[in-house]
Protein backbone atom coordinates (compact mmCIF):
# COMPACT_ATOMS: atom_id res chain seq x y z
CA UNK A 1 0.00 0.00 0.00
CA UNK A 2 1.95 3.33 -0.74
CA UNK A 3 1.31 6.25 0.94
CA UNK A 4 1.04 9.68 -1.63
CA UNK A 5 0.97 7.69 -4.49
CA UNK A 6 5.13 7.33 -3.92
CA UNK A 7 6.25 5.40 -1.32
CA UNK A 8 5.29 2.20 1.37
CA UNK A 9 4.25 3.51 4.62
CA UNK A 10 7.36 2.16 6.62
CA UNK A 11 9.10 4.76 4.55
CA UNK A 12 7.44 7.74 5.83
CA UNK A 13 8.42 6.59 9.75
CA UNK A 14 11.06 8.88 11.04
CA UNK A 15 14.43 7.60 11.56
CA UNK A 16 13.64 8.29 15.15
CA UNK A 17 10.92 5.69 15.48
CA UNK A 18 12.76 3.41 13.12
CA UNK A 19 15.96 3.20 15.48
CA UNK A 20 13.58 2.66 18.39
CA UNK A 21 12.13 -0.26 16.46
CA UNK A 22 15.83 -1.80 15.93
CA UNK A 23 16.50 -2.20 19.69
CA UNK A 24 17.34 0.71 22.08
CA UNK A 25 20.26 -0.04 24.10
CA UNK A 26 21.93 1.57 27.46
CA UNK A 27 25.14 1.83 25.44
CA UNK A 28 23.75 3.56 22.75
CA UNK A 29 21.69 6.01 25.12
CA UNK A 30 25.27 6.70 26.69
CA UNK A 31 26.67 7.42 23.46
CA UNK A 32 23.49 9.56 21.97
CA UNK A 33 23.91 11.80 25.64
CA UNK A 34 27.72 12.42 25.43
CA UNK A 35 27.05 13.57 22.13
CA UNK A 36 23.93 15.43 22.42
CA UNK A 37 25.48 17.05 25.29
CA UNK A 38 28.86 18.12 22.85
CA UNK A 39 26.82 19.50 20.43
CA UNK A 40 24.73 21.64 22.73
CA UNK A 41 27.67 23.19 23.69
CA UNK A 42 28.68 23.90 20.33
CA UNK A 43 25.59 25.34 19.29
CA UNK A 44 25.01 27.83 22.00
CA UNK A 45 27.94 30.41 20.63
CA UNK A 46 26.69 29.58 16.70
CA UNK A 47 23.21 30.01 17.76
CA UNK A 48 23.51 33.21 19.18
CA UNK A 49 26.36 34.28 16.29
CA UNK A 50 23.96 33.42 13.29
CA UNK A 51 21.35 35.58 14.89
CA UNK A 52 22.96 38.87 15.57
CA UNK A 53 24.54 38.64 12.25
CA UNK A 54 20.73 38.30 10.62
CA UNK A 55 20.05 41.42 12.57
CA UNK A 56 18.08 39.77 15.60
CA UNK A 57 18.69 39.08 19.21
CA UNK A 58 20.81 36.55 20.70
CA UNK A 59 17.96 34.56 22.01
CA UNK A 60 16.32 34.26 19.18
CA UNK A 61 18.76 32.20 17.57
CA UNK A 62 18.47 30.26 20.63
CA UNK A 63 14.66 29.88 20.97
CA UNK A 64 15.66 28.95 17.27
CA UNK A 65 18.05 26.23 18.18
CA UNK A 66 15.82 24.76 20.68
CA UNK A 67 12.27 23.97 18.93
CA UNK A 68 13.56 23.77 15.37
CA UNK A 69 16.83 21.04 16.66
CA UNK A 70 14.04 18.98 18.42
CA UNK A 71 11.70 19.30 15.96
CA UNK A 72 14.33 17.94 12.97
CA UNK A 73 15.49 15.15 14.97
CA UNK A 74 12.21 13.73 16.09
CA UNK A 75 10.08 14.11 12.97
CA UNK A 76 13.28 13.97 10.23
CA UNK A 77 14.46 10.81 8.18
CA UNK A 78 18.30 10.75 8.95
CA UNK A 79 19.85 9.12 12.48
CA UNK A 80 22.44 11.95 12.93
CA UNK A 81 21.32 14.97 11.68
CA UNK A 82 21.35 18.40 13.80
CA UNK A 83 18.95 20.68 12.60
CA UNK A 84 19.01 24.84 13.19
CA UNK A 85 20.08 27.99 12.55
CA UNK A 86 23.16 28.23 10.01
CA UNK A 87 25.50 30.50 8.46
CA UNK A 88 23.24 29.79 5.09
CA UNK A 89 20.41 32.06 5.78
CA UNK A 90 22.36 34.65 7.37
CA UNK A 91 22.37 37.06 4.43
CA UNK A 92 18.90 36.18 2.96
CA UNK A 93 17.46 36.69 6.93
CA UNK A 94 18.84 40.13 7.05
CA UNK A 95 17.86 41.18 3.67
CA UNK A 96 14.37 40.14 4.37
CA UNK A 97 14.55 41.92 7.83
CA UNK A 98 15.63 45.40 6.12
CA UNK A 99 13.11 45.01 3.45
CA UNK A 100 10.17 43.61 4.91
CA UNK A 101 10.77 43.85 8.90
CA UNK A 102 10.77 40.61 11.19
CA UNK A 103 7.04 40.26 10.41
CA UNK A 104 8.06 39.59 6.94
CA UNK A 105 10.60 37.58 7.92
CA UNK A 106 8.31 35.41 10.00
CA UNK A 107 5.78 35.16 7.21
CA UNK A 108 8.55 33.95 4.79
CA UNK A 109 9.92 30.97 7.25
CA UNK A 110 6.71 29.95 7.89
CA UNK A 111 5.48 30.49 4.10
CA UNK A 112 8.43 28.25 3.46
CA UNK A 113 8.12 25.71 6.01
CA UNK A 114 4.75 24.60 4.40
CA UNK A 115 6.38 24.50 0.97
CA UNK A 116 8.96 22.11 2.12
CA UNK A 117 6.12 20.18 3.91
CA UNK A 118 4.48 19.68 0.44
CA UNK A 119 8.31 18.38 -1.17
CA UNK A 120 8.46 15.86 1.34
CA UNK A 121 4.87 14.47 0.99
CA UNK A 122 4.58 14.66 -2.18
CA UNK A 123 7.97 12.93 -2.97
CA UNK A 124 9.18 15.80 -4.95
CA UNK A 125 12.26 16.99 -1.96
CA UNK A 126 14.53 15.16 -3.91
CA UNK A 127 14.18 17.74 -7.03
CA UNK A 128 16.72 20.03 -5.29
CA UNK A 129 19.38 17.55 -6.94
CA UNK A 130 18.74 19.70 -10.16
CA UNK A 131 20.55 22.33 -8.98
CA UNK A 132 23.90 22.15 -10.35
CA UNK A 133 26.44 21.71 -8.34
CA UNK A 134 29.03 25.14 -9.85
CA UNK A 135 25.67 26.68 -8.51
CA UNK A 136 25.89 25.59 -5.04
CA UNK A 137 29.20 26.25 -4.79
CA UNK A 138 28.91 29.61 -5.89
CA UNK A 139 26.15 30.75 -3.93
CA UNK A 140 28.06 28.89 -0.67
CA UNK A 141 31.77 30.40 -1.89
CA UNK A 142 29.50 34.09 -1.57
CA UNK A 143 27.24 32.97 1.40
CA UNK A 144 30.68 32.57 3.39
CA UNK A 145 32.51 35.75 1.86
CA UNK A 146 29.67 38.11 2.96
CA UNK A 147 28.99 36.58 6.62
CA UNK A 148 33.09 37.10 7.03
CA UNK A 149 32.80 41.00 6.01
CA UNK A 150 29.93 41.04 8.21
CA UNK A 151 32.05 40.30 11.08
CA UNK A 152 34.96 42.00 10.72
CA UNK A 153 33.49 45.27 12.61
CA UNK A 154 32.79 43.21 16.02
CA UNK A 155 36.30 41.04 15.23
CA UNK A 156 37.99 44.69 15.79
CA UNK A 157 36.05 46.78 17.77
CA UNK A 158 35.55 49.34 14.86
CA UNK A 159 33.38 52.39 16.10
CA UNK A 160 31.04 53.20 13.32
CA UNK A 161 28.15 55.81 13.51
CA UNK A 162 25.26 54.16 11.96
CA UNK A 163 24.85 50.78 10.70
CA UNK A 164 26.69 49.18 8.07
CA UNK A 165 25.67 48.95 4.55
CA UNK A 166 23.83 46.01 3.69
CA UNK A 167 25.97 45.20 0.44
CA UNK A 168 29.73 43.96 0.46
CA UNK A 169 31.38 46.43 -1.59
CA UNK A 170 29.90 49.86 0.17
CA UNK A 171 30.28 47.97 3.26
CA UNK A 172 34.24 47.42 2.72
CA UNK A 173 34.24 50.94 2.03
CA UNK A 174 32.85 51.97 5.43
CA UNK A 175 35.08 49.39 7.39
CA UNK A 176 38.26 50.51 5.50
CA UNK A 177 37.51 53.75 5.68
CA UNK A 178 36.93 53.49 10.11
CA UNK A 179 39.89 51.57 10.35
CA UNK A 180 41.10 54.18 12.87
CA UNK A 181 38.70 53.32 14.98
CA UNK A 182 39.35 49.92 15.62
CA UNK A 183 39.22 49.09 19.83
CA UNK A 184 43.07 47.16 20.78
CA UNK A 185 41.02 45.62 23.78
CA UNK A 186 38.64 43.87 21.01
CA UNK A 187 41.25 43.01 18.45
CA UNK A 188 43.49 41.20 20.75
CA UNK A 189 40.36 39.44 22.20
CA UNK A 190 38.88 38.75 18.66
CA UNK A 191 42.10 37.68 17.09
CA UNK A 192 43.15 35.82 19.89
CA UNK A 193 39.73 33.85 20.04
CA UNK A 194 40.40 33.41 16.16
CA UNK A 195 43.83 31.69 17.07
CA UNK A 196 42.79 29.51 19.58
CA UNK A 197 40.39 28.08 17.80
CA UNK A 198 42.57 27.09 14.85
CA UNK A 199 45.24 25.99 17.39
CA UNK A 200 42.55 23.94 19.36
CA UNK A 201 40.89 22.31 16.35
CA UNK A 202 44.26 20.94 14.86
CA UNK A 203 45.32 19.83 18.29
CA UNK A 204 42.65 18.24 19.82
CA UNK A 205 40.29 17.96 16.88
CA UNK A 206 37.80 15.52 19.30
CA UNK A 207 36.97 19.05 22.00
CA UNK A 208 35.33 21.75 19.55
CA UNK A 209 37.32 25.01 19.44
CA UNK A 210 34.10 26.68 19.59
CA UNK A 211 33.58 25.90 22.99
CA UNK A 212 36.73 26.43 24.15
CA UNK A 213 37.10 29.85 22.55
CA UNK A 214 33.63 31.14 23.94
CA UNK A 215 34.47 29.71 27.56
CA UNK A 216 38.53 31.17 27.50
CA UNK A 217 37.59 34.66 25.89
CA UNK A 218 34.79 35.42 28.39
CA UNK A 219 36.95 34.46 31.22
CA UNK A 220 39.68 36.59 29.64
CA UNK A 221 37.46 39.83 29.39
CA UNK A 222 35.81 38.88 32.97
CA UNK A 223 39.26 38.92 34.60
CA UNK A 224 40.89 41.61 33.63
CA UNK A 225 37.44 43.70 32.94
CA UNK A 226 38.21 44.77 29.49
CA UNK A 227 36.32 47.69 27.90
CA UNK A 228 34.62 45.93 24.76
CA UNK A 229 31.18 45.47 23.99
CA UNK A 230 29.28 42.13 25.07
CA UNK A 231 26.55 40.76 24.70
CA UNK A 232 24.99 42.50 27.73
CA UNK A 233 26.43 45.81 26.42
CA UNK A 234 24.92 45.37 23.21
CA UNK A 235 21.70 43.51 23.71
CA UNK A 236 21.07 44.03 27.27
CA UNK A 237 21.52 39.76 28.22
CA UNK A 238 19.75 37.27 27.44
CA UNK A 239 16.07 36.44 29.36
CA UNK A 240 15.79 33.92 31.48
CA UNK A 241 13.01 31.15 30.92
CA UNK A 242 10.77 29.91 28.06
CA UNK A 243 10.07 32.10 25.07
CA UNK A 244 6.35 33.36 24.46
CA UNK A 245 4.55 31.77 22.18
CA UNK A 246 2.77 34.02 19.72
CA UNK A 247 1.21 33.44 16.25
CA UNK A 248 3.22 36.13 13.92
CA UNK A 249 0.95 39.37 12.41
CA UNK A 250 0.25 37.63 8.82
CA UNK A 251 -0.44 40.43 6.54
CA UNK A 252 -2.11 38.68 2.80
CA UNK A 253 -0.89 41.56 1.12
CA UNK A 254 2.64 40.42 1.35
CA UNK A 255 1.92 37.31 0.20
CA UNK A 256 2.60 37.63 -3.34
CA UNK A 257 5.56 40.23 -2.75
CA UNK A 258 7.22 37.65 -0.26
CA UNK A 259 6.49 34.62 -2.64
CA UNK A 260 10.25 35.33 -4.16
CA UNK A 261 12.70 35.73 -1.00
CA UNK A 262 10.26 32.92 0.56
CA UNK A 263 10.93 30.26 -2.33
CA UNK A 264 14.54 30.60 -1.71
CA UNK A 265 14.46 30.17 2.00
CA UNK A 266 12.75 26.95 0.83
CA UNK A 267 15.05 25.79 -1.49
CA UNK A 268 18.17 27.13 0.36
CA UNK A 269 16.44 25.03 3.23
CA UNK A 270 15.96 21.84 1.41
CA UNK A 271 19.73 21.92 -0.41
CA UNK A 272 21.79 22.59 2.92
CA UNK A 273 19.49 19.73 4.61
CA UNK A 274 19.80 17.17 2.55
CA UNK A 275 23.50 18.02 1.45
CA UNK A 276 24.47 17.82 5.45
CA UNK A 277 22.47 14.59 5.47
CA UNK A 278 24.25 13.30 2.46
CA UNK A 279 27.97 13.98 4.38
CA UNK A 280 26.27 12.34 7.20
CA UNK A 281 25.71 9.39 5.39
CA UNK A 282 29.12 8.87 4.09
CA UNK A 283 30.53 9.49 7.53
CA UNK A 284 28.36 6.84 9.15
CA UNK A 285 27.71 4.38 6.19
CA UNK A 286 23.60 4.75 6.54
CA UNK A 287 21.32 6.24 4.71
CA UNK A 288 19.06 9.02 5.37
CA UNK A 289 15.27 9.60 3.80
CA UNK A 290 15.11 12.66 1.43
CA UNK A 291 11.41 13.23 1.27
CA UNK A 292 11.19 12.23 5.58
CA UNK A 293 13.61 14.86 6.11
CA UNK A 294 12.34 17.58 4.47
CA UNK A 295 8.76 17.09 5.62
CA UNK A 296 10.77 17.35 9.22
CA UNK A 297 12.46 20.34 8.26
CA UNK A 298 9.08 22.30 6.84
CA UNK A 299 7.28 21.30 10.25
CA UNK A 300 9.99 23.23 11.82
CA UNK A 301 10.47 26.05 10.47
CA UNK A 302 6.65 26.48 10.89
CA UNK A 303 7.20 26.50 14.31
CA UNK A 304 10.04 28.55 14.58
CA UNK A 305 8.29 32.10 13.79
CA UNK A 306 5.78 30.94 16.95
CA UNK A 307 8.86 31.35 19.49
CA UNK A 308 10.34 34.28 17.67
CA UNK A 309 13.26 32.07 16.01
CA UNK A 310 15.03 32.08 12.75
CA UNK A 311 14.55 30.02 9.59
CA UNK A 312 16.21 26.21 10.49
CA UNK A 313 17.92 23.69 8.55
CA UNK A 314 20.67 20.56 8.23
CA UNK A 315 23.63 21.81 10.18
CA UNK A 316 26.82 20.37 8.66
CA UNK A 317 28.91 21.53 11.32
CA UNK A 318 26.75 20.47 14.35
CA UNK A 319 25.93 16.87 12.29
CA UNK A 320 29.77 16.09 12.15
CA UNK A 321 30.44 17.16 15.88
CA UNK A 322 27.42 14.96 16.53
CA UNK A 323 28.88 11.48 14.31
CA UNK A 324 32.18 12.33 15.91
CA UNK A 325 31.04 12.46 19.73
CA UNK A 326 29.47 8.97 19.32
CA UNK A 327 25.84 10.38 18.63
CA UNK A 328 24.34 7.22 16.71
CA UNK A 329 20.31 8.21 16.60
CA UNK A 330 18.17 10.79 16.86
CA UNK A 331 17.79 11.02 20.21
CA UNK A 332 21.41 12.24 20.48
CA UNK A 333 19.87 15.84 18.53
CA UNK A 334 16.85 15.82 21.04
CA UNK A 335 19.02 15.68 23.57
CA UNK A 336 21.06 18.77 22.12
CA UNK A 337 18.04 20.63 22.25
CA UNK A 338 17.33 19.49 25.65
CA UNK A 339 21.11 21.00 26.59
CA UNK A 340 20.40 23.99 25.00
CA UNK A 341 17.07 24.78 26.92
CA UNK A 342 18.51 23.92 30.31
CA UNK A 343 21.19 26.38 29.74
CA UNK A 344 18.75 29.48 28.76
CA UNK A 345 17.35 28.53 31.53
CA UNK A 346 19.68 28.37 34.34
CA UNK A 347 22.41 30.52 32.97
CA UNK A 348 21.16 33.08 30.52
CA UNK A 349 22.62 35.62 32.52
CA UNK A 350 25.90 34.45 32.15
CA UNK A 351 25.82 35.14 28.34
CA UNK A 352 25.38 38.91 29.12
CA UNK A 353 29.40 38.56 29.65
CA UNK A 354 30.19 36.99 25.92
CA UNK A 355 32.38 39.63 24.26
CA UNK A 356 31.38 40.48 20.37
CA UNK A 357 34.68 39.54 19.29
CA UNK A 358 34.98 35.77 20.32
CA UNK A 359 31.83 35.26 18.39
CA UNK A 360 32.96 37.65 15.41
CA UNK A 361 35.96 35.02 15.63
CA UNK A 362 33.75 31.61 15.91
CA UNK A 363 31.51 33.25 12.93
CA UNK A 364 34.35 33.86 10.58
CA UNK A 365 35.55 30.12 11.29
CA UNK A 366 32.38 28.66 10.39
CA UNK A 367 32.11 30.83 7.31
CA UNK A 368 35.22 29.35 6.53
CA UNK A 369 34.40 26.23 6.94
CA UNK A 370 30.88 26.70 4.91
CA UNK A 371 32.42 27.94 1.71
CA UNK A 372 34.11 24.74 0.26
CA UNK A 373 36.81 26.55 -1.01
CA UNK A 374 38.74 23.32 -1.90
CA UNK A 375 35.85 22.56 -4.45
CA UNK A 376 37.02 25.05 -6.57
CA UNK A 377 40.17 24.15 -7.90
CA UNK A 378 38.69 20.62 -8.85
CA UNK A 379 35.92 22.43 -10.47
CA UNK A 380 38.57 24.54 -12.37
CA UNK A 381 39.63 21.25 -14.17
CA UNK A 382 36.51 20.41 -15.63
CA UNK A 383 35.69 22.75 -18.51
CA UNK A 384 34.56 26.41 -19.24
CA UNK A 385 31.21 25.62 -18.62
CA UNK A 386 31.22 24.63 -15.09
CA UNK A 387 33.53 27.66 -14.48
CA UNK A 388 30.99 30.45 -15.99
CA UNK A 389 28.18 28.95 -13.88
CA UNK A 390 30.36 29.45 -10.64
CA UNK A 391 31.34 32.50 -11.36
CA UNK A 392 27.92 34.10 -12.25
CA UNK A 393 26.74 32.27 -8.84
CA UNK A 394 29.86 33.46 -6.56
CA UNK A 395 29.76 37.52 -8.19
CA UNK A 396 25.73 37.90 -8.37
CA UNK A 397 25.70 36.23 -5.05
CA UNK A 398 28.27 38.77 -3.70
CA UNK A 399 27.30 41.76 -5.69
CA UNK A 400 23.21 41.24 -5.61
CA UNK A 401 21.11 38.57 -3.70
CA UNK A 402 21.02 35.24 -3.28
CA UNK A 403 17.63 34.84 -4.89
CA UNK A 404 19.16 36.19 -8.11
CA UNK A 405 22.40 34.25 -7.90
CA UNK A 406 20.28 31.29 -7.77
CA UNK A 407 17.85 31.69 -10.79
CA UNK A 408 20.88 33.23 -13.14
CA UNK A 409 22.72 29.80 -12.48
CA UNK A 410 19.53 27.76 -12.82
CA UNK A 411 19.10 29.81 -16.21
CA UNK A 412 22.86 29.51 -17.49
CA UNK A 413 23.16 26.03 -16.16
CA UNK A 414 19.95 25.34 -18.52
CA UNK A 415 21.16 26.60 -21.22
CA UNK A 416 24.71 25.01 -21.06
CA UNK A 417 22.81 21.72 -20.23
CA UNK A 418 20.94 22.17 -23.83
CA UNK A 419 24.02 22.81 -25.66
CA UNK A 420 25.76 20.27 -24.19
CA UNK A 421 23.19 17.83 -25.00
CA UNK A 422 23.05 19.11 -28.37
CA UNK A 423 26.79 19.00 -28.88
CA UNK A 424 26.67 15.54 -28.20
CA UNK A 425 24.32 14.13 -30.40
CA UNK A 426 25.34 12.77 -33.42
CA UNK A 427 24.25 10.87 -36.27
CA UNK A 428 26.34 8.60 -38.34
CA UNK A 429 26.11 6.31 -40.96
CA UNK A 430 27.00 2.65 -39.95
CA UNK A 431 29.49 0.55 -41.85
CA UNK A 432 31.12 -2.43 -41.89
CA UNK A 433 33.60 -1.03 -40.23
CA UNK A 434 31.92 0.61 -37.77
CA UNK A 435 30.62 -2.35 -36.34
CA UNK A 436 33.41 -4.14 -36.39
CA UNK A 437 35.13 -1.10 -33.98
CA UNK A 438 32.18 -1.71 -32.05
CA UNK A 439 32.76 -5.46 -31.25
CA UNK A 440 35.37 -4.81 -28.60
CA UNK A 441 32.53 -2.81 -26.62
CA UNK A 442 29.71 -5.39 -27.12
CA UNK A 443 28.61 -7.65 -24.31
CA UNK A 444 26.64 -9.92 -26.59
CA UNK A 445 29.89 -12.22 -27.49
CA UNK A 446 31.80 -12.60 -24.01
CA UNK A 447 31.37 -13.94 -20.95
CA UNK A 448 30.43 -12.01 -17.54
CA UNK A 449 33.10 -13.88 -14.88
CA UNK A 450 31.42 -14.93 -11.56
CA UNK A 451 33.96 -11.93 -9.63
CA UNK A 452 33.18 -9.22 -12.13
CA UNK A 453 29.67 -6.92 -10.99
CA UNK A 454 29.07 -4.67 -14.53
CA UNK A 455 27.20 -1.30 -14.47
CA UNK A 456 26.45 0.50 -17.38
CA UNK A 457 25.01 4.47 -17.64
CA UNK A 458 23.11 5.68 -20.98
CA UNK A 459 22.72 8.68 -21.83
CA UNK A 460 23.56 12.19 -20.41
CA UNK A 461 24.93 11.98 -17.15
CA UNK A 462 24.27 15.60 -16.05
CA UNK A 463 22.97 17.45 -12.99
CA UNK A 464 19.42 15.74 -11.72
CA UNK A 465 20.25 12.21 -12.83
CA UNK A 466 23.54 11.77 -10.62
CA UNK A 467 21.27 9.96 -8.20
CA UNK A 468 20.26 7.27 -9.99
CA UNK A 469 24.50 6.12 -9.81
CA UNK A 470 24.37 7.25 -5.73
CA UNK A 471 21.28 4.84 -4.85
CA UNK A 472 23.09 1.45 -5.87
CA UNK A 473 25.56 2.27 -3.28
CA UNK A 474 23.09 0.81 -0.95
CA UNK A 475 23.42 -2.99 -2.42
CA UNK A 476 27.55 -2.63 -2.29
CA UNK A 477 27.35 -5.77 -0.16
CA UNK A 478 26.01 -7.76 -2.83
CA UNK A 479 28.71 -6.91 -5.39
CA UNK A 480 31.20 -8.34 -6.60
CA UNK A 481 35.02 -7.76 -5.87
CA UNK A 482 35.20 -6.26 -9.06
CA UNK A 483 33.00 -3.38 -10.59
CA UNK A 484 32.93 -2.14 -13.93
CA UNK A 485 31.29 0.62 -14.88
CA UNK A 486 30.33 0.98 -18.24
CA UNK A 487 30.22 3.93 -20.02
CA UNK A 488 29.93 3.42 -23.84
CA UNK A 489 26.45 5.02 -24.39
CA UNK A 490 27.33 7.73 -21.79
CA UNK A 491 26.92 10.56 -24.10
CA UNK A 492 27.65 13.67 -22.10
CA UNK A 493 28.59 14.20 -18.18
CA UNK A 494 29.23 17.46 -16.13
CA UNK A 495 30.85 18.83 -13.25
CA UNK A 496 27.96 17.41 -11.01
CA UNK A 497 27.97 13.61 -12.87
CA UNK A 498 31.89 13.89 -12.51
CA UNK A 499 31.69 14.30 -8.79
CA UNK A 500 28.59 11.31 -8.53
CA UNK A 501 31.39 8.88 -10.32
CA UNK A 502 34.10 10.32 -7.99
CA UNK A 503 31.47 9.62 -4.55
CA UNK A 504 30.74 5.89 -6.68
CA UNK A 505 33.98 5.24 -6.97
CA UNK A 506 34.80 6.17 -2.64
CA UNK A 507 31.58 3.96 -1.80
CA UNK A 508 33.40 0.98 -4.34
CA UNK A 509 36.84 1.46 -2.78
CA UNK A 510 35.62 1.33 1.28
CA UNK A 511 33.29 -1.46 0.47
CA UNK A 512 36.65 -3.55 0.04
CA UNK A 513 36.03 -3.57 -4.01
CA UNK A 514 37.99 -2.71 -7.17
CA UNK A 515 36.43 -0.13 -9.59
CA UNK A 516 37.17 -0.46 -13.21
CA UNK A 517 35.50 2.35 -16.41
CA UNK A 518 35.40 1.80 -19.61
CA UNK A 519 34.70 2.65 -23.03
CA UNK A 520 34.16 6.03 -22.15
CA UNK A 521 32.78 8.45 -25.43
CA UNK A 522 35.05 11.79 -26.06
CA UNK A 523 33.38 14.42 -24.81
CA UNK A 524 33.19 12.54 -20.93
CA UNK A 525 36.47 11.65 -21.55
CA UNK A 526 37.93 14.83 -22.15
CA UNK A 527 36.50 16.04 -19.04
CA UNK A 528 37.94 13.09 -16.78
CA UNK A 529 41.36 13.94 -18.48
CA UNK A 530 41.09 17.64 -17.42
CA UNK A 531 39.86 16.55 -13.99
CA UNK A 532 42.63 14.20 -13.26
CA UNK A 533 40.11 11.36 -12.65
CA UNK A 534 42.50 8.45 -12.72
CA UNK A 535 43.87 10.31 -9.23
CA UNK A 536 40.24 8.20 -8.02
CA UNK A 537 40.48 5.09 -9.51
CA UNK A 538 44.33 4.99 -11.20
CA UNK A 539 44.79 5.37 -14.76
CA UNK A 540 45.33 1.56 -15.24
CA UNK A 541 42.21 0.97 -14.55
CA UNK A 542 40.57 3.37 -17.07
CA UNK A 543 40.07 1.07 -20.24
CA UNK A 544 39.12 2.27 -23.48
CA UNK A 545 36.42 -0.92 -23.76
CA UNK A 546 34.66 -3.73 -21.96
CA UNK A 547 37.14 -6.41 -23.21
CA UNK A 548 40.03 -4.65 -21.97
CA UNK A 549 38.23 -4.08 -18.45
CA UNK A 550 37.48 -8.14 -18.30
CA UNK A 551 41.05 -8.84 -19.01
CA UNK A 552 42.44 -6.23 -16.27
CA UNK A 553 39.69 -8.18 -13.84
CA UNK A 554 41.17 -10.93 -13.98
CA UNK A 555 44.60 -9.97 -13.61
CA UNK A 556 43.32 -8.10 -10.36
CA UNK A 557 41.68 -11.40 -9.50
CA UNK A 558 44.89 -13.30 -10.41
CA UNK A 559 43.42 -15.34 -13.33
Amino acid sequence: MAVAGLMPHRRWLPASVLALRRGYTVQTLVSDVIAGLTVGLVALPLAMAFAISSGMSPQAGIYCAIVTGFLISALGGSNVQIGGPTGAFVVVVSGIIAQYGVDGLFMCTMMAGVIMVIMGLTGTGTAVRFIPRPVVIGFTNGIALVIASTQIKDLFGIEIAGALPGELVPRMRVLIENAGHASPEASLVGLGALALILLWNRAVPRVPGYVIALLAGTAFVAMLQLPVATIGSVFGGIPSGLPDFRFPQFRPDLILTLLSPTLTVAVLGAIESLMSAVVADRMTGTRHNSNVELFAQGIANIASPLVGGLPATGAIARTATNIRSGGRTPVAGMIHAVTLLVILLLAAPLAATIPMAVLAAILLVVAYNMGEWHEIPELWKQGWTDRLVWMVAFGLTVLADLTVAVEAGMILAALLFIRRVSATTTVTKVTPESVERARVHALQDKRIPDYVTIFRIHGPFLFGATDKLTNLTTHAGEWQPVVVLRLRNMTAIDGTGLRAIQDFADAVHKSGRSLLLCGALPQPARLMSQAEFHRHVGAENILPNVEAALRRAGELIGQ
